[in-house]
Protein backbone atom coordinates (compact mmCIF):
# COMPACT_ATOMS: atom_id res chain seq x y z
CA UNK A 1 0.00 0.00 0.00
CA UNK A 2 1.27 3.46 -0.67
CA UNK A 3 2.24 5.64 2.03
CA UNK A 4 1.58 9.20 1.61
CA UNK A 5 2.07 12.93 2.67
CA UNK A 6 -1.02 15.29 2.45
CA UNK A 7 -1.16 18.80 2.58
CA UNK A 8 -3.44 21.65 1.39
CA UNK A 9 -0.63 22.30 -1.03
CA UNK A 10 1.32 19.39 -2.26
CA UNK A 11 0.68 14.85 -1.86
CA UNK A 12 3.82 13.05 -1.99
CA UNK A 13 3.04 9.38 -2.67
CA UNK A 14 5.79 7.17 -1.14
CA UNK A 15 7.07 5.02 -4.40
CA UNK A 16 6.41 8.06 -6.80
CA UNK A 17 7.53 11.23 -7.48
CA UNK A 18 4.55 13.81 -9.22
CA UNK A 19 5.90 15.40 -12.24
CA UNK A 20 3.85 18.78 -10.86
CA UNK A 21 5.86 18.61 -7.69
CA UNK A 22 6.86 21.97 -7.26
CA UNK A 23 10.59 22.90 -6.34
CA UNK A 24 11.32 23.75 -2.85
CA UNK A 25 14.36 25.80 -1.86
CA UNK A 26 17.55 26.09 -3.24
CA UNK A 27 20.00 23.57 -2.80
CA UNK A 28 21.49 22.83 0.83
CA UNK A 29 25.01 23.94 1.68
CA UNK A 30 27.46 21.11 1.84
CA UNK A 31 28.31 18.51 -0.64
CA UNK A 32 27.10 14.55 0.19
CA UNK A 33 28.92 12.05 -1.34
CA UNK A 34 29.00 8.03 -1.23
CA UNK A 35 32.77 6.94 -2.02
CA UNK A 36 34.41 3.40 -3.27
CA UNK A 37 37.50 1.89 -2.62
CA UNK A 38 39.05 -1.40 -4.32
CA UNK A 39 42.21 -0.37 -5.49
CA UNK A 40 43.81 -3.64 -3.66
CA UNK A 41 42.32 -6.18 -1.13
CA UNK A 42 40.37 -3.76 1.28
CA UNK A 43 36.56 -3.29 -0.01
CA UNK A 44 35.74 0.04 1.32
CA UNK A 45 32.19 2.39 1.40
CA UNK A 46 31.89 5.62 3.21
CA UNK A 47 29.51 8.50 3.48
CA UNK A 48 30.79 11.50 4.01
CA UNK A 49 28.81 15.21 4.31
CA UNK A 50 31.37 18.53 3.82
CA UNK A 51 30.02 21.78 4.96
CA UNK A 52 31.88 24.84 4.38
CA UNK A 53 30.80 27.69 6.64
CA UNK A 54 30.71 31.79 6.01
CA UNK A 55 32.78 32.01 8.90
CA UNK A 56 35.74 30.14 7.76
CA UNK A 57 35.93 26.55 8.49
CA UNK A 58 35.53 23.22 6.94
CA UNK A 59 33.30 20.48 8.67
CA UNK A 60 32.85 16.66 7.97
CA UNK A 61 31.24 14.14 9.24
CA UNK A 62 30.89 10.36 8.68
CA UNK A 63 27.52 8.89 8.56
CA UNK A 64 28.79 5.54 7.45
CA UNK A 65 32.54 3.53 6.91
CA UNK A 66 33.38 0.49 6.93
CA UNK A 67 35.38 -1.92 4.61
CA UNK A 68 36.71 -5.80 4.22
CA UNK A 69 39.30 -7.05 3.64
CA UNK A 70 40.18 -10.14 1.46
CA UNK A 71 41.40 -13.18 3.53
CA UNK A 72 44.82 -13.55 2.03
CA UNK A 73 46.50 -15.05 4.66
CA UNK A 74 46.62 -18.57 2.72
CA UNK A 75 48.85 -17.09 0.08
CA UNK A 76 51.16 -15.03 1.96
CA UNK A 77 50.71 -12.36 0.30
CA UNK A 78 47.78 -10.32 -2.03
CA UNK A 79 46.30 -13.35 -4.40
CA UNK A 80 44.56 -11.57 -7.13
CA UNK A 81 41.63 -13.69 -7.74
CA UNK A 82 41.17 -13.51 -4.24
CA UNK A 83 41.23 -10.23 -3.80
CA UNK A 84 38.74 -9.36 -6.63
CA UNK A 85 36.57 -12.14 -5.84
CA UNK A 86 36.18 -10.49 -1.95
CA UNK A 87 35.31 -7.22 -3.95
CA UNK A 88 33.05 -8.58 -5.58
CA UNK A 89 30.92 -10.20 -3.05
CA UNK A 90 31.43 -7.60 -0.53
CA UNK A 91 30.96 -4.17 -2.38
CA UNK A 92 26.85 -4.74 -3.50
CA UNK A 93 26.54 -5.94 0.41
CA UNK A 94 28.71 -2.47 1.46
CA UNK A 95 26.51 -0.01 -0.74
CA UNK A 96 23.50 -1.91 0.49
CA UNK A 97 24.34 -0.84 4.19
CA UNK A 98 25.48 2.45 3.50
CA UNK A 99 21.82 3.62 1.92
CA UNK A 100 20.43 3.05 4.70
CA UNK A 101 22.68 5.62 6.83
CA UNK A 102 22.02 8.58 4.66
CA UNK A 103 20.91 11.62 6.30
CA UNK A 104 17.18 11.62 6.29
CA UNK A 105 15.12 15.11 6.17
CA UNK A 106 14.23 16.54 9.76
CA UNK A 107 10.58 17.42 10.57
CA UNK A 108 11.63 21.30 10.15
CA UNK A 109 12.92 20.98 6.43
CA UNK A 110 10.93 22.07 3.98
CA UNK A 111 9.76 19.42 1.27
CA UNK A 112 13.17 19.41 -1.01
CA UNK A 113 12.82 18.88 -4.69
CA UNK A 114 12.03 15.91 -6.66
CA UNK A 115 15.91 15.60 -7.53
CA UNK A 116 17.06 15.76 -3.75
CA UNK A 117 15.30 12.75 -2.72
CA UNK A 118 16.28 9.06 -2.20
CA UNK A 119 13.47 7.09 -0.96
CA UNK A 120 14.36 4.77 1.85
CA UNK A 121 12.01 1.61 2.14
CA UNK A 122 13.39 0.74 5.66
CA UNK A 123 11.38 3.37 8.10
CA UNK A 124 9.73 5.46 5.35
CA UNK A 125 11.36 8.40 5.98
CA UNK A 126 12.53 10.69 3.12
CA UNK A 127 16.33 10.38 3.10
CA UNK A 128 18.92 12.93 1.02
CA UNK A 129 20.53 11.95 -2.05
CA UNK A 130 24.15 12.01 -2.44
CA UNK A 131 25.37 15.04 -4.74
CA UNK A 132 28.04 13.03 -6.75
CA UNK A 133 29.91 9.90 -6.52
CA UNK A 134 33.40 9.69 -5.43
CA UNK A 135 35.59 6.41 -6.92
CA UNK A 136 39.22 5.07 -6.63
CA UNK A 137 40.09 5.30 -10.49
CA UNK A 138 44.15 4.15 -9.44
CA UNK A 139 46.54 3.81 -9.02
CA UNK A 140 45.84 -0.12 -8.45
CA UNK A 141 45.05 -3.26 -9.51
CA UNK A 142 43.39 -2.84 -12.64
CA UNK A 143 40.30 -5.57 -12.23
CA UNK A 144 39.91 -4.16 -8.82
CA UNK A 145 39.39 -0.76 -9.83
CA UNK A 146 36.99 -2.33 -12.48
CA UNK A 147 34.86 -3.57 -9.33
CA UNK A 148 34.36 -0.41 -7.60
CA UNK A 149 34.45 2.11 -10.99
CA UNK A 150 31.08 -0.36 -12.18
CA UNK A 151 29.58 -0.15 -9.10
CA UNK A 152 29.78 3.83 -9.49
CA UNK A 153 29.11 4.77 -12.32
CA UNK A 154 25.81 2.98 -12.15
CA UNK A 155 24.88 4.73 -9.27
CA UNK A 156 25.68 7.76 -10.68
CA UNK A 157 23.60 7.01 -13.84
CA UNK A 158 21.26 5.49 -11.70
CA UNK A 159 20.65 9.41 -9.68
CA UNK A 160 20.68 11.35 -12.11
CA UNK A 161 24.15 12.58 -9.99
CA UNK A 162 28.07 13.52 -11.39
CA UNK A 163 31.01 10.80 -10.65
CA UNK A 164 34.47 12.27 -9.27
CA UNK A 165 37.26 9.60 -10.52
CA UNK A 166 40.03 9.63 -7.17
CA UNK A 167 43.33 9.36 -7.34
CA UNK A 168 44.32 7.02 -4.60
CA UNK A 169 47.48 8.84 -3.62
CA UNK A 170 46.23 12.37 -3.65
CA UNK A 171 43.55 10.95 -1.25
CA UNK A 172 45.80 9.36 1.40
CA UNK A 173 48.03 13.07 0.53
CA UNK A 174 44.88 14.82 1.68
CA UNK A 175 44.02 12.70 4.61
CA UNK A 176 45.36 15.33 7.52
CA UNK A 177 42.78 17.28 5.89
CA UNK A 178 39.82 14.98 5.99
CA UNK A 179 41.07 14.88 10.38
CA UNK A 180 40.53 18.61 10.75
CA UNK A 181 37.62 18.97 8.82
CA UNK A 182 35.93 16.16 11.31
CA UNK A 183 37.45 17.43 14.49
CA UNK A 184 35.27 18.67 17.08
CA UNK A 185 36.37 22.10 17.13
CA UNK A 186 36.67 22.72 13.25
CA UNK A 187 39.51 25.52 12.24
CA UNK A 188 40.90 26.08 8.65
CA UNK A 189 42.15 22.80 6.67
CA UNK A 190 45.26 21.82 7.83
CA UNK A 191 47.94 21.32 6.59
CA UNK A 192 47.71 24.11 4.28
CA UNK A 193 49.39 24.19 0.62
CA UNK A 194 52.17 23.80 0.38
CA UNK A 195 53.60 21.18 2.22
CA UNK A 196 55.79 17.86 2.24
CA UNK A 197 54.25 14.18 1.86
CA UNK A 198 56.08 10.99 2.36
CA UNK A 199 53.75 8.29 1.29
CA UNK A 200 54.53 4.61 2.71
CA UNK A 201 52.38 1.32 1.64
CA UNK A 202 52.54 -2.02 0.36
CA UNK A 203 52.54 -0.79 -3.01
CA UNK A 204 54.33 2.98 -3.02
CA UNK A 205 57.08 4.87 -1.54
CA UNK A 206 57.14 8.61 -2.48
CA UNK A 207 58.14 11.96 -0.81
CA UNK A 208 56.30 14.43 -2.51
CA UNK A 209 56.18 18.05 -2.24
CA UNK A 210 52.24 18.98 -2.24
CA UNK A 211 51.74 22.78 -3.96
CA UNK A 212 47.82 22.34 -4.55
CA UNK A 213 45.00 20.01 -4.56
CA UNK A 214 46.51 18.90 -8.07
CA UNK A 215 49.98 19.81 -8.10
CA UNK A 216 52.04 17.11 -6.38
CA UNK A 217 55.80 16.89 -6.76
CA UNK A 218 57.99 14.05 -6.56
CA UNK A 219 61.52 14.22 -4.86
CA UNK A 220 61.63 10.87 -4.12
CA UNK A 221 60.39 7.75 -5.06
CA UNK A 222 61.43 4.10 -4.61
CA UNK A 223 63.76 2.35 -7.17
CA UNK A 224 62.46 -1.29 -6.42
CA UNK A 225 60.21 -2.55 -4.18
CA UNK A 226 58.09 -0.36 -1.69
CA UNK A 227 58.33 -0.04 2.18
CA UNK A 228 55.44 -1.98 2.48
CA UNK A 229 56.66 -5.23 0.58
CA UNK A 230 59.58 -5.42 2.10
CA UNK A 231 57.81 -5.04 6.03
CA UNK A 232 55.73 -8.01 4.74
CA UNK A 233 58.41 -9.96 3.60
CA UNK A 234 60.24 -9.54 6.05
CA UNK A 235 57.86 -10.53 8.35
CA UNK A 236 57.10 -13.56 6.96
CA UNK A 237 61.15 -14.61 7.58
CA UNK A 238 61.14 -13.46 11.68
CA UNK A 239 57.79 -13.62 13.02
CA UNK A 240 56.75 -17.02 13.82
CA UNK A 241 54.45 -19.25 12.11
CA UNK A 242 51.93 -19.33 15.07
CA UNK A 243 52.36 -15.14 15.42
CA UNK A 244 52.07 -14.47 11.61
CA UNK A 245 48.57 -12.65 10.83
CA UNK A 246 47.66 -10.15 8.48
CA UNK A 247 48.93 -7.32 8.66
CA UNK A 248 52.07 -8.76 8.52
CA UNK A 249 53.94 -5.52 9.44
CA UNK A 250 51.86 -5.01 12.65
CA UNK A 251 52.79 -8.49 13.55
CA UNK A 252 56.31 -7.76 13.01
CA UNK A 253 56.43 -4.28 14.75
CA UNK A 254 54.79 -6.22 17.73
CA UNK A 255 58.04 -9.05 18.02
CA UNK A 256 60.46 -6.58 17.64
CA UNK A 257 58.73 -4.05 20.73
CA UNK A 258 56.63 -6.46 23.03
CA UNK A 259 55.98 -3.85 25.34
CA UNK A 260 55.15 -1.04 23.03
CA UNK A 261 57.36 2.30 23.43
CA UNK A 262 59.30 0.99 26.63
CA UNK A 263 61.31 -1.50 24.22
CA UNK A 264 62.16 1.20 21.82
CA UNK A 265 65.73 2.09 23.61
CA UNK A 266 66.50 4.16 20.26
CA UNK A 267 69.27 6.77 19.39
CA UNK A 268 69.01 8.76 16.47
CA UNK A 269 71.60 9.31 14.41
CA UNK A 270 72.33 12.82 14.78
CA UNK A 271 73.85 13.17 11.12
CA UNK A 272 74.60 11.56 7.97
CA UNK A 273 78.08 9.83 8.84
CA UNK A 274 75.95 8.08 12.23
CA UNK A 275 73.42 6.99 9.74
CA UNK A 276 75.16 5.27 7.37
CA UNK A 277 77.00 3.01 10.29
CA UNK A 278 76.89 -0.27 9.44
CA UNK A 279 76.51 -2.33 12.86
CA UNK A 280 77.39 -6.43 13.23
CA UNK A 281 75.02 -7.87 15.60
CA UNK A 282 76.73 -10.42 17.81
CA UNK A 283 75.23 -13.49 16.18
CA UNK A 284 77.21 -11.96 12.23
CA UNK A 285 74.91 -10.62 10.52
CA UNK A 286 74.21 -6.80 9.54
CA UNK A 287 71.51 -4.71 7.88
CA UNK A 288 73.73 -2.03 6.54
CA UNK A 289 71.79 1.06 5.44
CA UNK A 290 70.30 1.06 1.83
CA UNK A 291 72.26 3.32 -0.36
CA UNK A 292 74.98 3.51 1.66
CA UNK A 293 77.83 3.42 -0.58
CA UNK A 294 78.59 3.83 -4.37
CA UNK A 295 80.89 1.97 -5.68
CA UNK A 296 83.79 4.06 -5.15
CA UNK A 297 82.99 4.23 -1.57
CA UNK A 298 81.03 7.78 -1.53
CA UNK A 299 78.00 7.63 0.31
CA UNK A 300 75.24 8.07 -2.34
CA UNK A 301 72.91 11.30 -2.00
CA UNK A 302 70.78 10.91 -4.92
CA UNK A 303 66.97 11.56 -3.95
CA UNK A 304 65.50 7.87 -4.40
CA UNK A 305 64.28 5.17 -2.04
CA UNK A 306 65.72 1.10 -2.13
CA UNK A 307 64.58 -1.44 0.03
CA UNK A 308 65.87 -4.80 -2.35
CA UNK A 309 68.82 -5.30 -0.66
CA UNK A 310 67.78 -4.88 2.79
CA UNK A 311 65.34 -7.53 1.80
CA UNK A 312 67.95 -9.87 0.81
CA UNK A 313 69.99 -8.72 3.94
CA UNK A 314 67.36 -10.01 5.84
CA UNK A 315 66.86 -13.09 4.21
CA UNK A 316 70.38 -14.06 4.53
CA UNK A 317 70.10 -13.23 8.32
CA UNK A 318 67.21 -16.06 8.44
CA UNK A 319 69.10 -18.35 6.05
CA UNK A 320 66.70 -17.74 3.97
CA UNK A 321 69.01 -17.36 1.02
CA UNK A 322 73.03 -18.04 0.55
CA UNK A 323 75.15 -15.70 -0.41
CA UNK A 324 77.49 -18.80 -1.83
CA UNK A 325 74.41 -20.23 -4.30
CA UNK A 326 74.13 -22.90 -2.07
CA UNK A 327 70.66 -24.36 -1.44
CA UNK A 328 69.58 -22.67 1.90
CA UNK A 329 68.71 -24.33 5.05
CA UNK A 330 66.63 -21.78 7.07
CA UNK A 331 67.81 -20.68 10.56
CA UNK A 332 66.37 -21.76 13.57
CA UNK A 333 66.20 -18.02 15.50
CA UNK A 334 66.11 -17.87 19.47
CA UNK A 335 63.60 -15.37 20.64
CA UNK A 336 66.61 -12.83 21.48
CA UNK A 337 67.65 -12.83 17.96
CA UNK A 338 64.58 -12.66 16.46
CA UNK A 339 63.15 -9.40 18.64
CA UNK A 340 66.18 -7.81 17.72
CA UNK A 341 66.22 -8.48 13.66
CA UNK A 342 62.75 -7.15 14.39
CA UNK A 343 63.90 -4.65 15.21
CA UNK A 344 66.74 -3.90 13.34
CA UNK A 345 64.80 -4.11 10.19
CA UNK A 346 62.52 -1.53 10.58
CA UNK A 347 65.07 0.77 12.30
CA UNK A 348 67.48 0.84 9.07
CA UNK A 349 64.53 1.06 6.88
CA UNK A 350 62.51 3.66 8.76
CA UNK A 351 65.93 5.56 9.66
CA UNK A 352 66.18 4.93 5.26
CA UNK A 353 62.88 6.68 4.82
CA UNK A 354 63.67 9.87 7.33
CA UNK A 355 67.19 10.56 5.80
CA UNK A 356 66.07 11.32 2.31
CA UNK A 357 63.55 13.70 3.99
CA UNK A 358 66.09 15.43 5.53
CA UNK A 359 68.67 15.62 2.55
CA UNK A 360 65.82 17.24 0.85
CA UNK A 361 65.63 19.82 4.11
CA UNK A 362 69.10 20.46 4.15
CA UNK A 363 69.65 20.81 0.32
CA UNK A 364 67.09 23.69 0.07
CA UNK A 365 67.89 27.19 0.52
CA UNK A 366 67.53 28.91 3.69
CA UNK A 367 64.69 31.05 2.61
CA UNK A 368 63.18 27.58 1.24
CA UNK A 369 63.54 25.76 4.33
CA UNK A 370 62.05 27.73 6.49
CA UNK A 371 58.48 27.90 4.87
CA UNK A 372 58.36 24.04 5.43
CA UNK A 373 56.50 23.70 7.98
CA UNK A 374 54.40 20.37 7.88
CA UNK A 375 55.35 16.89 6.79
CA UNK A 376 52.34 14.70 6.16
CA UNK A 377 53.59 10.97 6.54
CA UNK A 378 50.50 8.76 5.64
CA UNK A 379 49.64 5.31 3.56
CA UNK A 380 49.47 1.55 5.66
CA UNK A 381 53.40 1.91 7.20
CA UNK A 382 52.66 5.38 8.57
CA UNK A 383 50.46 3.10 10.83
CA UNK A 384 53.72 1.59 12.77
CA UNK A 385 54.35 3.67 15.62
CA UNK A 386 57.82 3.04 15.85
CA UNK A 387 58.36 4.75 12.26
CA UNK A 388 56.10 7.65 14.37
CA UNK A 389 59.05 7.38 17.32
CA UNK A 390 62.05 7.51 14.61
CA UNK A 391 61.10 10.34 12.46
CA UNK A 392 60.21 12.60 15.13
CA UNK A 393 64.00 11.52 17.11
CA UNK A 394 65.79 12.24 13.99
CA UNK A 395 63.98 15.25 12.73
CA UNK A 396 64.73 17.15 16.97
CA UNK A 397 68.34 15.60 16.70
CA UNK A 398 69.30 17.02 13.17
CA UNK A 399 67.37 20.76 13.93
CA UNK A 400 63.68 20.64 12.46
CA UNK A 401 62.30 19.87 15.92
CA UNK A 402 59.72 23.07 14.22
CA UNK A 403 58.49 20.76 11.42
CA UNK A 404 55.47 19.43 12.34
CA UNK A 405 54.93 15.92 11.76
CA UNK A 406 51.27 14.85 11.18
CA UNK A 407 50.50 11.06 11.00
CA UNK A 408 46.55 10.45 10.47
CA UNK A 409 44.42 8.23 12.68
CA UNK A 410 45.59 4.59 12.51
CA UNK A 411 42.20 3.56 10.84
CA UNK A 412 42.88 6.04 8.31
CA UNK A 413 46.52 5.33 7.50
CA UNK A 414 45.30 1.55 5.81
CA UNK A 415 43.29 1.83 2.42
CA UNK A 416 39.73 2.88 3.01
CA UNK A 417 36.77 5.12 1.16
CA UNK A 418 36.39 7.89 3.83
CA UNK A 419 39.68 9.26 2.55
CA UNK A 420 38.24 9.18 -1.17
CA UNK A 421 35.29 10.55 -0.09
CA UNK A 422 37.36 13.54 1.28
CA UNK A 423 39.64 13.79 -2.26
CA UNK A 424 36.35 13.82 -4.18
CA UNK A 425 34.64 16.39 -1.92
CA UNK A 426 37.90 18.36 -2.61
CA UNK A 427 37.91 18.03 -6.17
CA UNK A 428 34.31 17.80 -6.82
CA UNK A 429 34.52 21.66 -4.35
CA UNK A 430 37.19 22.80 -7.33
CA UNK A 431 34.53 22.30 -9.99
CA UNK A 432 36.44 18.94 -10.98
CA UNK A 433 33.87 16.11 -12.67
CA UNK A 434 34.86 12.69 -14.27
CA UNK A 435 32.49 11.72 -17.29
CA UNK A 436 31.59 7.87 -18.16
CA UNK A 437 34.12 6.86 -19.66
CA UNK A 438 37.13 6.43 -17.15
CA UNK A 439 38.03 3.36 -16.53
CA UNK A 440 40.65 1.79 -14.56
CA UNK A 441 44.37 2.77 -14.38
CA UNK A 442 47.16 0.43 -13.17
CA UNK A 443 50.10 3.09 -13.08
CA UNK A 444 49.40 7.00 -12.30
CA UNK A 445 51.27 9.44 -11.48
CA UNK A 446 51.15 11.90 -9.16
CA UNK A 447 53.21 14.27 -10.73
CA UNK A 448 52.31 16.78 -13.22
CA UNK A 449 55.85 16.72 -14.66
CA UNK A 450 55.69 13.02 -15.52
CA UNK A 451 54.57 11.62 -18.93
CA UNK A 452 51.35 10.96 -17.87
CA UNK A 453 50.96 14.47 -16.88
CA UNK A 454 49.66 13.34 -13.22
CA UNK A 455 46.54 13.69 -11.88
CA UNK A 456 44.86 15.86 -14.57
CA UNK A 457 47.09 14.22 -17.06
CA UNK A 458 44.32 11.41 -17.99
CA UNK A 459 41.58 11.49 -20.27
CA UNK A 460 37.61 11.77 -18.55
CA UNK A 461 38.08 14.62 -16.39
CA UNK A 462 36.47 18.11 -17.24
CA UNK A 463 35.89 21.47 -15.10
CA UNK A 464 32.45 22.86 -14.84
Amino acid sequence: MWRCLASPRRAICRGALQPWLEPAFPRRRGLLTLAIETSCDDTSVALLERRDHKSGPVTAKLHFHDKITANNEAYGGIHPIVALESHQASLGLLVQRALLQLPRFSDGDRIPASTDILWGSDDGQLRKKPDFISVTRGPGMRSNLSVGLGIAKGLALAWNIPLVGVHHMQAHALTPRLMTALAAKPSTLNPDFPFLSLLASGGHTILISSNSLVEHRVLASTGDIAIGEYLDKSARLIVPADLLTSPYGKALEAVAFPNGEASYNYSPPKNRGQELERRESKWGWILGPPLGESRGGRSVRRMEYSFSGLLTAVQRATGAVSPTGVTPVPKALNDEERQVLAKEAQRVAFEHLCGRLILHLKDLPPAEREQVSTVVVSGGVAANQFLRHVFRSMLDVQGFDKVDLIFPPVQFCTDNAAMIAWAGCEMYAAGWRSDLTIGPIRKWSLDPEAEDGGILGVSGNQKV
